[in-house]
């Protein structure tokens, strides 16, 4: 079966089993699209790509990014500034797809999916080779339209499990996972730290009882020494805020300063 018969839920799945055989966490990459300009956007996605990337996780611009901390709304202020939209993010992922055959997940908020049409939006993001979405202002509990509308592509809507997420929910959500379980390891919104939760093994126990799939940790990780402590608590990591911060910094250098900034962060996942 080569990739192209497979379904992005499949293509997800299939990503982390290759980080597994290969003895380290699987990257998971997010940066905002249009940032820091619409026609920079894609030598950044191939930078990360070209670190070590497994998943390029790309950020639709959003207007109240509510689950977001300072680093990642400037940047959809920014890429919002340039007029970028759902659908040059879908273009994205078909550029990626069409090069490298590159699994994406599209990161954003309900209004965008719903005012493109869910329908329509699985569809096209399907023919775009998307494997998947994240919609941190949609409650599990309301989701079944965009369930029913990516049921049919294969595409793994995929939600985020938070330390103070009662048992009682993770035992009636978690089970309900596609691709991968995304646990967030602290409360509040993303943002690179200078250290990680001290109960952050604790939580994903709780989390990989109620599933085999693999469990990615989110929000916070920021440097090697992090995804080094996390290699034998999950299966992969969610690198936004760093990712963009790094771009920030470096200018016109920013693809160069990307990739070896993944490089190092696959590096470190290595056991």
């Amino acid at each position: 079966m080569t990739t192209l018969a497979l379904t992005g839920v499949e293509r997800i799945e299939r990503v982390f089993a290759r980080a597994k055989a290969e003895r380290r966490l699987a990257m998971v990459i997010y940066l905002t699209v249009g940032f820091p300009a619409p026609d920079r956007t894609a030598s950044l996605l191939r930078a990360a790509l070209d670190g070590g990337a497994d998943i390029v996780e790309l950020g639709v611009p959003f207007s109240d990014p509510l689950a977001d901390g300072a680093t990642v709304q400037r940047a959809s202020e920014v890429a919002l500034g340039h007029g970028v939209t759902l659908t040059e993010c879908i273009a994205q992922a078909r550029m990626l797809w069409a090069e490298r055959e590159a699994v994406t997940i599209l990161m954003g908020y309900a209004n965008p999916f719903l005012h493109y049409g869910l329908d329509r939006f699985a569809a096209d993001a399907r023919d775009a080779g998307v494997a998947g979405i994240i919609v941190p202002d949609l409650p599990a509990e309301e989701s079944a339209p965009f369930d029913a509308a990516l049921a049919g592509p294969g595409l793994a809507r995929i939600d985020l499990y938070a330390p103070t997420t009662p048992d009682e929910r993770l035992a009636r959500l978690v089970p309900r996972s596609r691709g991968f379980a995304y646990c967030v390891s602290l409360t509040g919104v993303t943002g690179a730290r200078r250290a990680l939760s001290d109960d952050v093994e604790a939580f994903v126990r709780r989390v990989r009882a109620h599933t085999e799939l693999p469990i990615a940790l989110g929000f916070g990780i920021s440097r090697p020494e992090h995804v080094s402590a996390l290699r034998a608590i999950v299966d992969g990591v969610v690198i936004g805020s760093a990712a963009i911060d790094t771009v920030a910094a470096a200018g016109a250098d920013a693809p160069d300063a990307l990739r070896s900034f993944v490089s190092a962060l696959r590096e470190a996942g290595r056991s």
